[in-house]
């Protein structure tokens, strides 16, 4: 079992990308958490090691990594079959080389949506954490991005901003009206799709990541995990 950080390389269909696997800090971890960023990221960007940090720190194993496209150094968008082979086969190397007791999927934006999308078909997984889910495009409500959520079965916890532009409040909130039990849904007021608040609001962004980290750890707990998840 990998008790330490340790970069990987994967090979899908001729392709290859690098996965990230670091240990929860301080102690052994059973909860693994399979990162994913969005759509104009990659995986070593400021907000997924912010986040990455985040995750460590209260207890989970993290691993992040970066789709075909931002590997090859592009910045346009694998078509969705590709990025969930792409999250298909980093969880593989997750489960030979971790074995993990707790396997929870998700990331930023786009990254949580492919893995909504895999467990709606019923990918095996504990859970999910999305983050900044992108339910619309920016200034496209209308394109809703909800049909496949209700095919979700694990639990879900959903983390957006109030200000977030690609995830219009009531909308959402309409959505996981009509959603099974399951879903959890956590606002963070002020905050935009990239978790960043105005200085008028107040609050610092760190607050805000601090924020995520409780969400996720009354999340986690509700799930039945042992001991201190945060």
């Amino acid at each position: 079992m990998v008790t330490s950080a340790t970069e990987w390389r994967l090979s899908v269909g001729g392709r290859e990308t690098t996965a990230l696997f670091e240990p929860a800090s301080g102690r052994a971890s059973a909860v693994t958490f399979v990162c994913a960023h969005g759509a104009g990221g990659h995986m070593a960007d400021g907000g997924m090691r912010r986040l990455a940090e985040l995750y460590r720190a209260r207890g989970l194993n993290v691993v992040r990594f970066n789709f075909f496209y931002r590997e090859s150094r592009s910045s346009r968008p694998d078509p969705m079959p590709l990025l969930e082979n792409c999250t298909a086969a980093v969880v593989a190397k997750v489960r030979e080389e971790i074995r993990p007791g707790l396997l929870l999927l998700g990331g930023r934006s786009m990254g949580g949506r492919v893995a909504s999308m895999l467990a709606a078909r019923d990918f095996p997984c504990d859970g999910l954490i999305l983050l900044a889910y992108p339910l619309h495009p920016a200034g496209r409500p209308e394109q809703m991005r909800d049909a496949h959520l209700a095919d979700i079965r694990v639990p879900v916890l959903c983390v957006n901003g109030t200000r977030d532009s690609l995830c219009r409040r009531d909308l959402m909130e309409a959505v996981v009206g009509r959603l099974p039990r399951g879903w959890t849904m956590r606002w963070l007021e002020g905050a935009d799709h990239s978790f960043h608040v105005l200085k008028s609001s107040g609050r610092t962004d760190s607050q805000v990541l601090a924020e995520i980290g409780d969400a996720s750890e009354q999340w986690l707990a509700a799930l039945g995990t042992t001991g201190r998840v945060a």
